[in-house]
């Protein structure tokens, strides 16, 4: 086998140019899944992932959702070797804000100046580049290995950046042809450029859109400034009270079941050297900000929080005009953590809410999504054949961490398929996910595929093949 592995890994390395021109095929698509004037252009990113797969040696189909297209392919692999999922989205972030962008956010380039080498373009490191790798890593296997050494099943959806309400029902209604021994999911990040890393604990999420209505049309500010309630002015005071001066958020039983890490783990994030100026730098900031008390990997990791993500409401265009407008809004984002249940949080921030509704004014409120935090296991044989078929490419072991974001499919996969997920991403902090210039790095993208031919002969061994 390992003879087999060498001939992969050097056909990766001859094919790397037509391996960055199909993916530049596919991140020319804008696939924003968020916004309906994108949808045909969702449906082009699945054509053409289920087109790459094909042309990979795998069966593919585009399955027709109640919402975004699902792509499922498959490959026979030995009989009595294990089953492996491998999952994927296709679907990207909006790019706004435009004006931020160095170059256009869907006409892929690659930067060489002042760092590595790195694609930039939206979807470059989240999660189009992510799910190339495997994706060409299989099709070296096909091409020159003698066929991948696993059965595979492949799953990319459409809309993971939506909410993917589609996903929970899909995987129901395929079970049978889903279900598999592990599952892959390549949406992570390394712990530096040099270290790959497993993640073994993702946090949940709950969102909300609220809005706070007040007088029944925009109104003069001068004809009825000081007389009348300014819903901007009363949503500011309501958001600007949802923390305590020590960072703490103050909605009644927030924290009720957070989960304190263990000791040891505690002590083995103390060990993994994290630098924290280098990565406050990477935002541009030399000072961290949040619950007192607590470390950084700790606030981004294991500890829930609760951030403004957007206000609107009134005049924001150029120039003035002066109103009070007669409604506000804001979206923001609860991250949980193991312990926490996500309906119980949701319920208790409606009720905050409507227990804090300024005088003259009503609320909506809509969800986008409550999913609970992830925990997965951090000792298995599946993770320890990851860790050596890393070790392979890396000349290094692969460290176990946390992460800060939300991957609700891993619940899901754990809840009706019945498998654990394996977290092997190639990110880095500063890729600017979901802000202008999203960048991936060669290098990070040549490993990753690497990382995944190697991966895959590992999960083979160990499961008998």
């Amino acid at each position: 086998m390992s003879d087999r592995l060498d001939a992969v890994l050097a056909h990766l390395d001859a094919t790397h140019d037509a391996q960055i021109a199909r993916l530049f095929d596919l991140l020319r698509i804008p696939s924003i899944s968020t916004d309906p004037a994108h949808d045909n252009d969702v449906h082009a990113a699945a054509e053409l992932c289920a087109a790459m797969l094909e042309d990979s040696g795998l069966k593919a189909t585009v399955h027709t959702t109640s919402g975004h297209p699902m792509v499922v392919a498959h490959s026979n692999g030995p009989a009595d070797g294990p089953h492996v999922l491998y999952y994927g989205h296709y679907d990207v972030q909006p790019p706004d804000p435009l004006d931020l962008w160095n170059a256009a956010p869907f006409e892929p380039v690659i930067v060489d100046t002042d760092g590595p080498a790195r694609i930039v373009a939206r979807g470059a490191a989240d999660d189009k580049g992510q799910l190339m790798m495997f994706v060409e890593a299989l099709r070296a296997w096909n091409e020159v290995g003698g066929g991948i050494p696993v059965r595979v099943t492949v799953l990319l959806e459409g809309e993971e950046e939506s909410g993917s309400p589609s996903l929970d029902p899909f995987l129901a209604a395929h079970a049978d042809e889903l279900r598999c021994d592990v599952c892959v999911i390549s949406d992570t990040g390394m712990w530096d450029p040099n270290t790959p890393a497993i993640t073994t604990m993702l946090r949940g999420m709950v969102y909300l859109d609220v809005t706070l209505h007040g007088p029944s049309h925009d109104l003069h500010s001068g004809m009825f400034g000081g007389a009348v309630v300014n819903p901007l002015n009363e949503l500011a005071k309501v958001l600007g009270d949802l923390h305590d001066s020590d960072g703490r958020i103050t909605v009644d039983g927030f924290y009720d079941g957070v989960y304190e890490p263990s000791e040891s783990q505690q002590q083995e994030w103390k060990n993994l050297g994290f630098d924290e100026s280098a990565f406050l730098a990477e935002a541009g900031l030399d000072r961290s900000t949040g619950e007192c008390g607590r470390s950084v990997l700790e606030r981004i990791w294991s500890r829930p929080t609760l951030d403004i993500n957007g206000i609107t409401g009134g005049y924001g265009g150029a120039g003035a005009k002066t109103v009070i407008p007669a409604e506000a809004s804001a979206k923001f984002s609860c991250r949980l953590v193991p312990g926490q249940d996500p309906d119980a949080i949701e319920a208790a921030l409606r009720t905050h809410l409507q227990q804090h509704t300024p005088a003259g004014c009503r609320w909506t409120i809509e969800s986008h999504g409550a999913n609970p935090a992830i925990q997965v296991a951090d000792e298995s044989p599946w993770l320890e054949a990851a860790q050596y078929g890393l070790e392979r490419i890396w000349n290094r072991r692969a460290v176990l961490v946390g992460c800060g974001g939300s991957i609700p499919v891993v619940g899901s996969f754990q809840e009706i398929l019945g498998a654990d997920s394996l977290l092997i991403g190639f990110g880095l902090d500063d890729d600017r996910v979901h802000s202008p210039n999203e960048k991936f790095n060669i290098d990070c993208y040549t490993g990753g595929a690497r990382s995944h031919a190697a991966v895959v002969l590992a999960l083979a061994e160990a499961g008998g093949a």
